[in-house]
């Protein structure tokens, strides 16, 4: 009877509210945020100037294209300069300079695509790279389908 009487003593009893196992809790998160605080890296600011307005509206890029044709043909917008056969090409280093010219003065950039046929010589292309860069014309891009 004993274990009886002993069973119902130890139900009558309230433990209450226990504090020492949320103090545990408390200091091991505190202690994992404070491990991690050390591995935060710290953001810096990248400084930027972003462009005002101005009065004018900024010139937008003059486009020459240079089409070169299965023979050798030379093509500055559409209308055929020097001879298939022509190495300096010395009428497109022509019109190339006038129009540098022109771009510089007007304060416009000039930008060059050239179009080759598919079956045109890489020397050809090569020839008409070599112009552009004695017109001092550096902004040059190549296109993979031709404009018509």
């Amino acid at each position: 009877m004993k274990t009886h009487s002993t069973r119902r003593a130890s139900a009558a009893v309230n433990l209450g509210f226990q504090i020492a196992p949320m103090v545990d809790v408390v200091f091991v998160i505190m202690l994992f945020f404070m491990v991690l605080a050390g591995s935060v890296q710290v953001e810096k600011t990248l400084i930027t100037k972003l462009p005002m307005a101005c009065g004018s509206p900024t010139p937008l890029p003059d486009e020459i294209a240079i089409r070169i044709d299965d023979d050798g043909q030379v093509l500055l917008n559409d209308e055929a300069l020097d001879s298939p056969t022509s190495k300096g090409l010395p009428e497109l280093a022509n019109n190339l300079s006038q129009l540098r010219d022109n771009s510089l003065a007007a304060k416009a950039e000039l930008m060059v695509c050239i179009y080759a046929a598919e079956a045109a010589r890489y020397e050809r292309v090569i020839d008409t790279l070599d112009v552009l860069t004695r017109t001092n014309i550096h902004n040059v891009t190549f296109q993979a389908v031709d404009p018509d």
